[in-house]
């Protein structure tokens, strides 16, 4: 079903906002998403109604509190369909996730042992293998990738050897927009019994999400990408698998016994919890569950491309202007640079429009150096987004180039 866009920017709070003195036209939702009224009425219902610790208490604040936290943890397992709810791991964010299963799964791994990834990577599913590598003696191997910003498979299975031990990879870029083979991908890992982690911080608000199909080993993304609070975010792994790693932290919550001979640790998914979680937060995640349930992301997916043609159409009306990341399968990025202006400083001139997009590298330097730039422009868009506000944008880059001409 078509979406009413105008009925659902009225549920976000933040869309009416005035930027220099003008409408803001929010085009950064790659880096974080606006939250419903919905979400923030959640969260301020918890502090309001019954803050309370989770799962030590047995007073009815802490009872209401449990049940509102696990309760996220159940729809979030139905929202990826996994098998089982404590296969779900909560984290303070993507960049954690991927670094207890570095640490914790990177236990297994030895002296000489190959980690694939990909060139399109985030810092974040880079920097924590090569801290693994300098700790194991691991060596990383890189996918690369073409000039429209796709991985070039023919190379991905070139280095898929049995010397590989562990595959790590983004399932949609953050820089570019290219959505991955992921699926592909992982049958072809598991073909050498290679485990798989997917970097879904970009996929999980474009794109329906089934691990099981996908038969990833390992799934990590951001509650702050999916219209939910920032400080939540989630790591699915196979029970076997979770079962068989060490803990990533110690403290409370993670433990069945402790003495000063012996510490025995929790059933899954508290052995890897340690400490007071996010309690507000992942109550309110839930509520932006509940919002995306409503809506549909088949219905948020056909928005967002529509909106992705339409963009690509009328920025490359703009003479000299350099898309980055052209690949065939993208989800609603649109990076770009144009002659003679840094990256910053469009930024900077369109924000005086009221419109707001991200500059810099991303956090993706290897793709900066790739397509020879130092940054880019970048335009990610939502469900909340309209083809009125590319309209402004593009409006917003020309008296940009009228300023350095």
């Amino acid at each position: 079903m078509p979406l009413n866009i105008s009925e659902i920017r009225k549920d976000f709070p933040n869309l009416k906002a005035q930027v220099q003195g003008k409408p803001l036209v929010y085009l950064d939702n790659a880096a974080t998403t606006f939250k419903p009224q919905a979400v923030i009425n959640a969260i301020t219902d918890h502090y309001r109604s019954y803050t309370s610790n989770v799962h030590r208490g047995v007073h009815t604040l802490s009872e209401k509190a449990t049940a509102a936290f696990e309760a996220t943890r159940e729809k979030f397992k139905n929202f990826i369909n996994a098998a089982k709810a404590h296969e779900v791991i909560f984290t303070k964010g993507t960049t954690e996730s991927i670094n207890l299963v570095a640490h914790s799964y990177g236990h297994f791994l030895s002296e000489g042992d190959e980690i694939l990834i990909s060139e399109m990577e985030h810092h974040s599913n880079i920097v924590p293998w090569q801290m693994l590598c300098e700790r194991k003696g691991c060596k990383l191997k890189i996918i690369p990738i073409n000039n429209q910003g796709e991985l070039i498979l023919e190379e991905f299975d070139k280095l898929l050897t049995p010397k590989v031990k562990f595959l790590s990879i983004v399932y949609v870029s953050n820089s570019l927009g290219t959505i991955n083979p992921v699926k592909q991908m992982i049958k072809h890992a598991h073909n050498l019994n290679i485990p798989v982690l997917v970097d879904g911080a970009q996929a999980v608000s474009h794109l329906e999400i089934d691990v099981q199909d996908l038969d990833c080993d390992f799934f990590v993304c951001s509650s702050h990408k999916l219209f939910g609070p920032t400080g939540v975010g989630i790591l699915y792994g196979k029970e076997d698998l979770l079962n068989k790693m060490p803990p990533y932290q110690g403290g409370g919550d993670m433990i069945a016994s402790v003495t000063f001979e012996k510490t025995t640790y929790n059933v899954l998914p508290y052995k890897f919890e340690a400490g007071t979680p996010n309690v507000a937060d992942v109550i309110g995640f839930g509520a932006a569950l509940d919002y995306v349930h409503r809506i549909g992301l088949k219905n948020i997916a056909a928005h967002e491309q529509e909106l992705l043609a339409y963009g690509t159409k009328v920025l490359s009306v703009i003479a000299d202007i350099r898309l980055i990341g052209t690949a065939k399968h993208k989800a609603p990025v649109l990076s770009f640079v144009l002659p003679n202006i840094h990256p910053h400083d469009i930024g900077t001139l369109v924000d005086r429009e009221g419109v707001a997009i991200r500059t810099g590298h991303h956090c993706t330097q290897p793709v900066m150096k790739h397509f020879r730039v130092p940054a880019t422009a970048r335009a990610s868009l939502s469900m909340y987004n309209t083809k009125d506000e590319l309209d402004i944008l593009v409006k917003a880059l020309r008296k940009a180039e009228a300023v350095f001409q």
